[in-house]
């Protein structure tokens, strides 16, 4: 059933390649930076999750559409501390930016 929702399989891939990408990141920020990325990324699956099966989804929707804005500042940061390759901020800016698209067409159509 979660695979006939789009924002799901979107965010599914998305999660693989932030996880796969966040492991890359020095030792030295995986208890920060990298740790709240995948955090965040989770949280942003477990909240769709929420909002397929629930009936008041306009609350879950708005804490998406948060927790996606921290995850954009979290990448930039990423890549101004040059974790992150510029082709990587543009394809993860692409991602988050086509998620956070269908998390509003979802709010709206509350």
């Amino acid at each position: 059933m979660k695979e006939d929702y789009p924002v799901f399989v979107k965010w599914s891939d998305a999660v693989d390649w932030i996880l796969d990408t966040v492991e890359k990141f020095p030792k030295s920020v995986r208890f920060t930076i990298s740790g709240r990325i995948g955090n965040l990324t989770l949280d942003i699956m477990e909240g769709i999750i929420e909002a397929i099966y629930s009936k008041d989804r306009s609350r879950i929707l708005e804490k998406l559409n948060l927790d996606m804005e921290k995850l954009r500042v979290m990448f930039r940061i990423s890549f101004n501390r040059k974790y992150i390759s510029k082709n990587q901020y543009e394809h993860i800016s692409e991602m988050l930016d086509e998620t956070g698209r269908m998390l509003g067409g979802w709010r709206k159509r509350q």
